[in-house]
């Protein structure tokens, strides 16, 4: 059992999940001051004593990339300040979709961010739905990866669907494990869409493997980003005689032209959850947005008293 005691703060870019840990764990959440100069930097201060504390600072590196300095200068305080240990909490872990060198004279984006964090002093890492889980191991310190389908999967079961009538459908390579997954533990058949990507955020669909006709389809991804993926899957998935289309994805980062495409598109329900703070202008009528603050609450519970997190996981 840890004889020190625990402390959670955050960053600005998820108050609203914070919010929803530090209460399931039946706390109050940790008091840090966060300013900015006229040029942009940033200040932060522990408002309280955290010298021997197990410190769990949370904070998704969603853009703007000013969120990534700032878990960077909190981490480094509550290491400066003689915390026992330093956890960084990242529901939303940027970076993540660049984690091989794929052509000449790029970088591994994805060791970066966790080469930097690190350097800087945390001594492990939790995050949830990693778009590659083998930047697991890029980490030298503990690093755990949370999975949002614990919460995802009774929001499906809510939509009453007939298994034998239904059919979860990845709409690229990249998502097929994960669709594999929910389609085994809700009993329905699995499709996949082979695409083409020619630049960042632009592929195209080539073929699509598997019969939809008169099924309900289920296109479930790890991030929604721009939404060009989830609505040309969508959009095929009707074309080859789907019943209704529902998106399901962990992270909705909604960038750029993504909102705008979502609310054209013929989804009967958008399920995302809270790893990414999302703002009302944002927000659409077909949307449901799931807390996971449950589940990092009880990673975090776990971590402190020292029990096993992959327990979480046997459901």
């Amino acid at each position: 059992m840890n004889g020190a005691q625990l402390k959670i703060f955050s960053g600005q870019s998820n108050l609203q999940l914070t919010e929803g840990i530090v209460k399931a764990l039946g706390m109050v959440q940790g008091r840090l001051s966060i300013k900015r100069f006229a040029d942009g930097e940033l200040w932060v201060k522990f408002e309280e004593n955290i010298r021997g504390k197990d410190v769990f600072i949370v904070q998704s590196t969603n853009a703007p990339a000013g969120n990534i300095i700032e878990l960077l200068l909190i981490l480094d305080a509550a290491v400066r300040a003689s915390a026992n240990s330093v956890t960084v909490v990242i529901p939303y872990f940027g970076y993540a979709r660049q984690d091989r060198k794929d052509m000449p004279r790029v970088p591994v984006s994805a060791k970066v961010m966790v080469d930097i964090f690190t350097t800087t002093g945390a001594s492990r890492i939790i995050t949830m739905d990693l778009h590659s889980t083998q930047i697991q191991g890029f980490a030298n310190i503990p690093f755990d990866h949370l999975y949002s389908r614990m919460v995802l999967l009774d929001e499906i079961k809510k939509l009453d669907l007939d298994p034998q009538q239904s059919v979860v459908l990845a709409p690229d390579m990249g998502s097929a494990r994960m669709s594999q997954a929910y389609a085994k533990r809700l009993g329905m058949y699995f499709a996949l869409i082979d695409k083409r990507r020619y630049t960042p955020n632009q592929a195209e669909v080539v073929h699509l493997i598997g019969d939809l006709k008169d099924h309900d389809v289920l296109i479930i991804d790890d991030m929604i980003d721009t939404a060009g993926t989830t609505v040309n899957a969508g959009k095929k998935a009707l074309e080859n005689g789907a019943r209704s289309v529902y998106a399901i994805a962990t992270h909705a980062l909604f960038s750029g032209p993504a909102i705008e495409r979502l609310r054209k598109a013929p989804f009967k329900k958008i399920i995302v959850t809270d790893t990414v703070s999302i703002p009302e202008e944002k927000k659409l009528p077909n949307m449901t947005i799931v807390t996971v603050a449950n589940i990092f609450a009880e990673a975090i519970q776990r971590i402190h008293r020292g029990d096993s997190v992959s327990a979480l996981f046997d459901f």
